[in-house]
């Protein structure tokens, strides 16, 4: 490379890494975006699947190939436009899937069985064959077309649950954001004119999960929380990054509090998850199993809020005024190694999700590195966003992450590609 060459990298969303990285490695969010009276300087823009109102769904974003799927429509859907999801299903079972979930959603459930059923039957029948004897040509290419054949199981069960996150939205009566698209105005309009349905995304939760979901949105929006009319102009890049993280949150959320909510049940809860809450966090922990350095040194100096339970930060750094609760008190007896096995995302199909619908929500925007080894944000695109959209957003990213979490533990139950 030239001297004095930028260098351009091109996947701000991706996670080759497990959730327990996010914030040492700063592949999401590098500071964690925290919105208080100094604003940051921008967020973005994307795409998803229609519901065009001349008898026919379509799925697509960015410039890939769109699929047309044709329904039924009800006399009362005319005219209407509102999207289902953001991310395109491009798998001949994804497809078909999409098909079922426009026009017979209820029989999304029977559809999945069924395709389960083929995708096991067809991977043994992969380990039943035997490679060819002969070396060379012929094994090369043997073990290409189970590669290729390996490959396409894989996105289909991607796609697989996909829709079946997708459809527990459906089930809730929520609609997922649309792909935020560029604005054509200069200056820019507002994003965020989607519904409001906070209520709604309350209730999925389990209301020691939604006070961390709180917790969660007040360490990103800082003392901007309760100004939800204010609109201000932010990286829509950064808006992608903290909804990745607030979509592997949702998930490590989840998979704390149905362990919580079980020992709840069995009256087997430590102590510490039983004792009276009090109005705030102390700024000085005296646990020694969850302090800082304990957390640093198994490896789980992750999200910023993971790192707040030890209690190690300053009274006007992210744990201050974070609520104590019984669950954050429950997650802070962990160990070290329990903790990182439970921040981390258990399938390469769950994180390829995650990358890609925020991907197909907030678009593929180039990062450009300059020669000192900086961000360019000369050519990031800004989105003006209200506050109130932002907190619309978070929450239903730490939605996503839930129902993420649930469905890959359904259909594991079903065809096993959880490694851990």
């Amino acid at each position: 490379m030239e001297a004095g060459a930028a260098t351009v990298v091109r996947s701000p969303f991706g996670m080759s890494r497990p959730f327990n990285s996010v914030g040492r490695s700063g592949a999401y969010v590098p500071d964690f975006v925290r919105f208080g009276t100094k604003l940051p300087p921008s967020i973005k823009h994307y795409t998803s699947i229609y519901q065009p109102s001349s008898g026919h769904r379509r799925m697509g974003f960015g410039n890939r190939r769109c699929l047309v799927v044709w329904a039924s429509s009800s006399p009362d859907s005319a005219g209407s436009t509102a999207p289902i999801a953001p991310l395109q299903l491009e798998s001949p079972i994804g497809q078909f899937l999409s098909q079922i979930l426009i026009s017979h959603p209820h029989l999304v459930p029977a559809a999945v069985e069924q395709q389960l059923e083929q995708l096991q039957t067809d991977r043994d029948a992969e380990k039943k064959k035997e490679e060819p004897s002969a070396s060379g040509t012929d094994l090369v290419l043997s073990r290409r077309i189970a590669e290729v054949k390996a490959n396409e199981r894989r996105k289909a069960l991607e796609e697989i649950l996909y829709t079946l996150v997708v459809q527990k939205f459906m089930d809730a009566n929520i609609s997922l954001i649309p792909t935020i698209a560029p604005s054509s105005s200069d200056p820019p309009g507002q994003v965020d004119v989607w519904p409001s349905q906070d209520d709604k995304l309350e209730q999925l939760h389990s209301p020691e999960a939604y006070e961390m979901i709180q917790n969660h949105l007040a360490l990103i929006l800082g003392s901007r929380a309760a100004d939800s009319t204010a609109v201000a102009q932010i990286s829509k890049l950064r808006v992608g990054q903290v909804y990745a993280a607030s979509v592997m949150y949702g998930y490590f959320l989840k998979r704390v509090d149905q362990r919580f909510q079980l020992e709840k049940t069995m009256k087997i809860l430590p102590n510490a998850s039983n004792e009276a809450e009090s109005d705030t966090q102390p700024a000085a922990g005296g646990n020694k199993k969850a302090s800082g350095e304990e957390f640093s040194s198994q490896g789980v100096a992750s999200h910023p809020e993971i790192s707040s339970w030890s209690g190690g930060m300053s009274p006007g750094g992210f744990n201050h005024g974070i609520k104590a609760s019984r669950l954050r008190n429950y997650v802070m007896s962990f160990d070290g190694e329990t903790l990182q096995r439970y921040a981390t995302i258990r399938s390469k199909e769950a994180v390829s999700i995650i990358e890609k619908h925020t991907e197909a929500l907030f678009g593929r925007p180039e990062i450009v590195i300059t020669p000192q080894g900086t961000v360019d944000s000369s050519k990031d695109e800004l989105i003006r966003i209200s506050f109130a959209g932002l907190k619309r957003l978070v929450l239903e990213a730490a939605t996503f992450g839930s129902f993420l979490w649930d469905v890959e533990s359904h259909v594991d139950s079903r065809y096993h590609f959880v490694m851990n």
